[in-house]
């Protein structure tokens, strides 16, 4: 039998949208489409196993009925083959198919009953009928996979697809591809790390983690993959974008981070992590001040932001849950580095302590339904020496397009990017995005980090001449030094002259 190519593969799931649509909301169609998905997934991998325990064993029974034999034990009510002999009631078939799966699959538990099929006036048999037939058509054994990621990357390209058909709806549970790349690259996870988002979605950035380190040729397994999520249906396809990753051993829980995170040791204390990184919601209304006032976790030690902007609370959430060397990565609106009040002052104290290492300025229409600008906030518990009391920041809108309905990284530029302690620059033969930078002392109880009034364009950053990568710079800690890159230091106080360009700039 032919393997199953990941275009093939994509094309047989994004049909499966156009079946449902007219019928109900783009931004459900996910819940659906991937619920069908994984329990294809599951009755075709168990027959797989069956077939090849009956060939050794010759005893069907045991291959058929004996949990102990399988990943996951699919019973026979609740295979795939018993689903498609039904005419009638098909939506409440596949809710008590799901029902006994995770009766059978602890490991399950949540996850398949999160999805409602019995709703005749959205779902009607036909609508059913027709994805089981479609579903049907693509067997999805291992032995039928031309590599074995392929579901994985399938189920990203259908996440993907899916927020932009679903729009600002779409944005509350998926974060761009390029940016979670990014963000990863700059936090360079290791094996051996815990990693933690406390706001994961889907799991992409969790997911991104683990081909950051297939990438550097680590092992993929010896990594603690943790996340928290608050809507249960956007859990459910974390859990099943983990499991189809082949990352069964990632904890995901359910529940509100800020008002009662559920990623304790076993003395009831925060888990601490050697990298956290999410996209929480932007600007949350109703964040959990109430909870904050009285917290047991001590979480908010620079201050409790204002009720109706969270995002200085999942910031101190994230530092609270570092480790002593621990970094953090956070992609966040551009208010937060400019507004007064409670979040300055917060801002301000988390200047003052170091942790700040670096902010990236991302363009506005990047996210779905966001029209605003955003930024990535890079803290980090040891700044090196050399860096202490100063922060590095700079904008980078011209690695993203303006796409159909937000902004795209433009081809391949991403891939090309070199990052070195906050500075991020294209190599050689790649377009010079517009890049500018801040370097100074945290001195002033008004401290703004805004992009747009506070930076310096640096024409040394416009240069062909590639730098070191992010990970070998951090290795040389405070022995960085201006020989190392001739064309730019970020840790230097004095003019530099860039000889291609003929251009001076102070750093400050």
């Amino acid at each position: 039998m032919e393997k199953i190519d990941l275009e093939k593969l994509k094309s047989h799931l994004w049909e499966s949208a156009n079946i449902l649509r007219g019928s109900i909301d783009a931004s459900d169609y996910k819940n659906y489409i991937f619920g069908l998905l994984f329990l294809k997934r599951l009755s075709d991998v168990f027959d797989e196993e069956a077939e090849k325990i009956l060939a050794e064993t010759g005893n069907k029974k045991v291959a058929l009925e004996d949990p102990d034999e399988h990943e996951f034990f699919v019973p026979a009510k609740a295979h795939w083959k018993n689903l498609t002999a039904l005419t009638h009631n098909l939506g409440d078939a596949l809710n008590k198919a799901n029902d006994h799966l995770e009766e059978n699959n602890p490991i399950l538990e949540g996850v398949l009953s999160a999805t409602d099929f019995n709703d005749k006036d959205r779902l009607p048999d036909s609508t059913l009928a027709k994805l089981l037939i479609h579903f049907s058509g693509l067997r999805l054994r291992n032995t039928d996979l031309a590599e074995p990621d392929m579901l994985g990357r399938a189920y990203e390209y259908l996440i993907a697809q899916f927020a932009d058909d679903a729009g600002k709806k779409g944005g509350e549970f998926y974060t761009p591809k390029e940016v979670v790349s990014l963000l990863v690259e700059i936090l360079d996870p290791h094996e051996g790390m815990y990693v933690c988002d406390p706001t994961c979605g889907s799991g992409g950035m969790l997911v991104q983690c683990v081909h950051h380190l297939r990438a550097i040729h680590e092992n993929t397994r010896n990594v603690v993959l943790h996340g928290q999520e608050k809507n249960i249906g956007t859990w459910a396809i974390g859990k099943m974008n983990m499991l189809l990753h082949g990352l069964s051993g990632t904890r995901l829980e359910k529940g509100d981070t800020i008002r009662e995170p559920k990623l304790l040791d076993k003395k009831g204390g925060l888990l601490l992590y050697d990298i956290v990184i999410a996209n929480p919601p932007f600007s949350l209304k109703n964040w959990g001040l109430e909870t904050a006032q009285n917290d047991p976790f001590k979480r908010f030690r620079f201050g409790l932001p204002p009720k109706g902007y969270g995002d200085f609370a999942f910031v101190q959430h994230m530092i609270a849950t570092l480790k002593p060397a621990g970094r953090a990565g956070v992609v966040l609106p551009h208010g937060i580095l400019f507004r007064g009040g409670a979040e300055g002052r917060i801002r301000q104290g988390i200047l003052e302590e170091d942790l700040l290492e670096a902010v990236v300025g991302l363009p506005s229409n990047l996210f779905y339904g966001a029209g605003i600008p955003a930024c990535l906030f890079i803290l980090n518990k040891t700044n090196p020496p050399i860096g202490k009391a100063k922060s590095f920041s700079f904008m980078a809108p011209g690695i993203f397009r303006k796409g159909r309905t937000k902004t795209n990284s433009a081809p391949r530029t991403l891939k090309r990017l070199w990052t070195l302690t906050g500075v991020i620059r294209p190599l050689k033969n790649t377009p010079a995005p517009s890049l500018w930078m801040r370097f100074g002392k945290t001195t002033t109880t008004s401290i703004s980090l805004g992009t747009s009034t506070s930076l310096w364009r640096n024409p040394l950053l416009t240069s062909n001449k590639p730098l070191m990568n992010w990970r070998d710079s951090r290795k040389l800690g405070p022995k960085r030094n201006a020989s190392l890159m001739p064309t730019f230091n970020p840790w230097a106080t004095e003019s530099y002259s860039d000889t291609e360009e003929g251009k001076n700039v102070v750093l400050h």
